[in-house]
């Protein structure tokens, strides 16, 4: 079993414009990933457009990437679906391709309750051995799992060992950290308010900026694991604007694609509905990237051109 712990960018799925998937881009940009030190991937998740696939794609994208990633990091699919059973057989599919992990969000059109919300996720757990990062996104899913809830679910169900706190709110971090020690482990799943996770105890950062800054990203947690505090944060401060930026704008998923297409990786458009950027949000992507590009080539020369 991998240990889950560090920055996990959690992958676009690339398209050809005819908004079909570029199989090979996407391999690709898991290549480029490992070769830039990152401590994990995840895919098939929110900004892999997973509710705008088909199951066949879900499972290809499943199959590619663990034979792409070839054991050498973790990777953690996103098994999402509507309904139980569904979950169920995705996360059966992952855990059976070879992946490390899964991530299970709440069934997101139902608006479950929090007893529908714990049999849920411990009937997809109990079908597989591997472990399953849960995730609270009120944002898209519409429900703000409590932390009771939680802490009741990585205590009572084995495998169920992480979850993806992607609510922004920093109490739910610190009393799940706190009070879950020794059952389950936290990851930020909010951009922009990663660096006071790990402040108060989450071991992981499920990121989409790292898709764009995968060293920068990496970099600053492992200043922060080093106890280089003001290290940690001058990194921040620097990624911040595209944080904000990412979390603030509804597009992540198009500032992501199209970041990638500006990186010379594999982007593309979104899925319909999703619309591109305009050209005042390219713009704005374009300045974040070109600031945090010095930065970039610092942490690769060591700290030239600073």
């Amino acid at each position: 079993m991998k240990n889950l712990k560090g920055v996990f960018p959690v992958l676009i799925t690339p398209m050809h414009q005819d908004e079909t998937i570029n199989w090979e881009g996407f391999s690709n940009n898991i290549e480029y990933f490992i070769n830039q030190g990152v401590d994990g991937l995840a895919i098939n998740g929110s900004t892999g457009e997973f509710v705008s696939l088909t199951k066949e794609e879900r499972f290809k994208a499943v199959e590619v990437a663990v034979e792409q990633v070839g054991g050498r990091i973790p990777l953690i699919v996103g098994t999402a679906a509507e309904t139980t059973e569904d979950a169920i057989e995705y996360t059966l599919q992952a855990e059976k391709a070879g992946a490390d992990a899964a991530l299970l969000i709440n069934s997101y059109y139902a608006h479950p309750k929090e007893e529908e919300i714990y049999e849920h996720f411990k009937a997809v757990a109990e079908s597989v051995s591997f472990p399953v990062m849960i995730y609270n996104n009120p944002f898209t899913s519409g429900v703000n799992i409590s932390v009771d809830t939680i802490l009741r679910t990585g205590k009572n169900v084995r495998n169920i060992t992480h979850v993806k706190e992607s609510s922004g709110e920093i109490r739910n971090v610190r009393d799940i950290s706190r009070q879950g020690k020794g059952f389950i482990k936290t990851f930020c799943g909010a951009d922009d308010m990663v660096l006071e996770s790990f402040m108060v105890g989450a071991e992981g950062w499920i990121s989409v900026g790292g898709n764009i800054a995968p060293r920068t990203a990496k970099e600053m947690y492992d200043a922060y694991m080093a106890g280089d505090i003001d290290r940690a944060w001058e990194l921040y401060d620097k990624l911040l604007p595209l944080l904000n930026f990412l979390e603030g704008s509804g597009k992540y998923v198009q500032i992501t694609k199209h970041a990638m297409d500006l990186k010379g990786l594999a982007g593309g458009p979104a899925r319909r509905p999703r619309l591109g950027l305009n050209q005042e949000e390219q713009e704005t992507l374009k300045r974040l990237m070109e600031q945090l590009d010095v930065l970039e080539a610092s942490t690769i020369h060591g700290g030239e051109g600073k």
